[in-house]
């Protein structure tokens, strides 16, 4: 089931030696008023609630968990007193935070994601460009410490509703590389049967299946923009989350080996913030051997009947215009219309 990763581009010198380091990377500073420190995992609360707040300037329709909040900064990859920071203002109120993270074991691109922002009330104060100036210095100060013989990239996303965000990692070097958009489709009516390929079932998502899962997953983006293999440790904390549903994820077997999947999460929190009860297909996946025989449009059609079934409203998922696979094509299909984008904006060495 294995399918080898695309060729890795032939660089014969190391990241350290391709990535000036940056010397000392120290907090950012400034304005007046504000106290900038790490991020402790006592935390979480806070950025949670500070999360939430740029949700409403971002991303009106989602924001992220505490539970969430939480693993992010619980990830053994992530060390608080240097790959994180958080601003007070002068009552203690949190008002910006931002992570580096450095994703674990590449095996044809060391990425490095800069994540964050500052609260919609405090933006043009220069807080954002403080932080951000921090992050790259953390960043190259990982790449440049790699042994890894591969590109290394810098990462990060900014929303096309909020595009001072996008200005300013314009303006910090960062080019445009790639589009996600976020589509959603009504669940009012049930789907046209859509037949699996002979020999091909679909159960439900299990314990015992996740690893098989997680595999399948790594062979099926393999050639996707960017992507690389999720590590155990990961894909366990993501299908461990309170809103991780295996009652209405998917997947799909041929014999034993799984072909296809569909995972789905629903976050009752985000319900009021859209004004409609929804499931979320964070993934959706065929393996390159099984594509081309309509494989992801009866997983994901299932999907939608099971959550329809539960009396949820609305089907949402986020698809790489690009996709080699076409995925967009196949959403549309299923009624699936965009309602938002997100840009993705890269550093390359």
């Amino acid at each position: 089931m294995t399918v080898p990763l695309p060729p890795l581009p032939e660089l014969t010198t190391p990241l350290r030696d391709r990535v000036p380091h940056p010397g000392a990377v120290t907090l950012p500073a400034g304005p007046p008023g504000v106290r900038w420190r790490p991020a402790v995992a006592e935390d979480a609360p806070a950025i949670a609630e500070l999360l939430a707040a740029m949700s409403t300037r971002d991303h009106p329709a989602w924001s992220e968990t505490l539970d969430e909040v939480e693993e992010a900064l619980a990830q053994r990859w992530v060390e608080l007193e240097r790959d994180t920071v958080v601003a007070e203002d002068a009552a203690g109120t949190m008002i910006a935070h931002g992570t580096v993270v450095e994703t674990p074991e590449p095996e044809s691109i060391v990425r490095v994601f800069l994540h964050g922002g500052v609260h919609p009330d405090h933006r043009g104060r220069g807080l954002g460009r403080a932080m951000l100036d921090w992050q790259l210095a953390r960043g190259r100060e990982r790449l440049s410490s790699s042994e890894h013989r591969m590109p290394g990239w810098l990462l990060s996303y900014a929303a096309d509703r909020s595009p001072e965000h996008g200005a300013l990692l314009q303006a910090a070097g960062f080019a445009a590389a790639r589009y996600f958009t976020t589509l959603e489709a009504p669940l009012d009516s049930e789907r046209p049967d859509r037949p699996l390929p002979e020999g091909v079932r679909t159960v439900p998502f299990s314990a015992e299946l996740s690893e098989r899962v997680r595999l399948a997953k790594n062979a099926a983006f393999a050639d996707h923009w960017g992507s690389q293999p999720v590590v155990a440790e990961a894909w366990e904390s993501m299908v461990g989350l309170p809103s991780f549903r295996a009652d209405l994820s998917r997947v799909a077997l041929l014999g034993e080996e799984v072909v296809g999947f569909a995972t789905v999460e629903v976050n009752e929190e985000d319900w009021s913030r859209q004004g409609f009860s929804s499931s979320y297909v964070g993934l959706v996946g065929t393996v390159r051997e099984h594509r081309g025989r309509g494989l992801a449009g009866a997983l994901l059609a299932e999907v939608m009947d099971v959550s329809r079934r539960q009396g949820l409203e609305r089907c949402v998922l986020d698809v790489d215009t690009e996709n080699p696979t076409g995925a967009l094509g196949v959403y549309q299909r299923l009624g699936f219309a965009a309602t938002d984008r997100d840009v993705a904006y890269s550093i390359e060495y």
